[in-house]
């Protein structure tokens, strides 16, 4: 029972997360069916980067897309346009938003952008957060679904509220939909129906789409076409992203059918958590394909658990766990291919085993 979660996670037969490891394989299945003798990108022109723009614009209803190397660039360039139009240089989010506590003040120190922070950090930004804004804001940034608190997300009505609201006032509405695929399940809306409450739009393709990397900036193409000049400046006109392309393009087409099933499956996965002793999920039932699990004993008790129950039954039901103070711990856990191929009555026995190891812990 010694040894790295990680490590043990990874050697169990049926590790349960994901869509599996991220090697070359991930590549190597994305080119197999491509023609080599196709043209590739360059510095953001080309048909196979221009077709793969415009489908994506199609599919968020926006009239253009700009296909960026990442969501951190993309994002921070949409504030800034929105700043430089509006002339104000303060935009609001999440106090767990990914630009306040994974960007090391990028907005701050490139563009010189304050940010208004809405909302407890442990709640959702509702629409009597931005009625009582004091401050001037040139845009207001929703994270949808809200990662670090476990996924969650506000009811359709309550972000038609915060739209209009922002409509009537001359705030731009930004979208970071790095996971907005996942959520189309939970509200049974079409990605152009959510992005119709939006002034632009963020998509991740690494994440549930399990791409590479790579990320598409939506909107207008005034917007676009200026956030072409911005990706220029910070350099992310590579000569050529087509590998990135090619496999967001390539794995958008074998996944997006399947958020319907990654959501129903954590669901099931969640309501096994939530039957084990000191066990629970945030939120108690997921509305996508990620929750987080909180369990009532430390991590330093519950890791050599874990890898006990791996050993004994070969099922890999977390990678990895963060201390959350005194004497609880909590992960995050995102359902991807991996799920529909876990045997369902060994998962069920590895849950059981758990629930018991769990409760012989003071």
């Amino acid at each position: 029972m010694n040894g790295n979660l990680l490590e043990a996670y990874k050697q169990t037969v049926y590790p349960v997360l994901g869509h599996g490891p991220r090697n070359l394989q991930v590549l190597k299945e994305a080119f197999e069916h491509q023609d080599g003798d196709r043209d590739s990108d360059i510095y953001g022109t080309g048909m196979l980067i221009e077709e793969f723009q415009s489908k994506i614009a199609d599919c968020l209803g926006k009239e253009a897309a700009v296909f960026f190397p990442s969501g951190t660039m993309a994002q921070q360039i949409a504030l800034r346009i929105w700043c430089d139009d509006k002339g104000i240089k303060k935009v609001a989010y999440h106090p767990l938003s990914h630009l306040e506590i994974h960007e090391q003040d990028g907005l701050k120190e490139l563009h010189h952008i304050e940010s208004v922070l809405l909302a407890d950090a442990g709640s959702l930004i509702q629409l009597e957060d931005v009625l009582g804004m004091q401050d001037d804001i040139a845009c207001l940034l929703l994270e949808l679904p809200q990662r670090e608190i476990g996924g969650q997300l506000p009811e359709f009505q309550e972000l038609e509220a915060i739209s209009a609201y922002c409509l009537r006032k001359g705030i731009r509405l930004h979208l970071d939909g790095a996971r907005l695929f996942e959520i189309l399940p939970y509200y049974q809306k079409s990605a152009a129906e959510i992005c119709d409450l939006f002034d632009s739009v963020y998509v991740s393709f690494y994440k549930g789409i399990g791409g590479i990397a790579g990320a598409v900036l939506a909107g207008s193409e005034a917007f676009t076409k200026e956030s072409k000049v911005w990706k220029r400046r910070y350099g992310g006109d590579l000569i050529s992203l087509y590998p990135y392309i090619i496999s967001a393009d390539y794995y958008f087409n074998q996944r997006l059918h399947k958020m319907e099933q990654y959501y129903e499956e954590a669901k099931e996965f969640a309501g096994l958590f939530n039957q084990c002793h000191g066990a629970a999920t945030i939120p108690a039932e997921p509305v996508s394909n990620m929750f987080h699990v909180r369990f009532d004993v430390s991590k330093e008790r519950l890791e050599p658990i874990l890898i006990a129950v791996y050993e004994e039954t070969g099922i890999g039901l977390i990678a990895s766990i963060k201390e959350t103070g005194g004497m609880t711990c909590q992960c995050e856990v995102n359902i991807g291919d991996c799920y529909a191929s876990v045997p369902k009555t060994e998962l069920r026995n590895a849950f059981q085993l758990l629930d018991a190891k769990l409760r012989t812990v003071d």
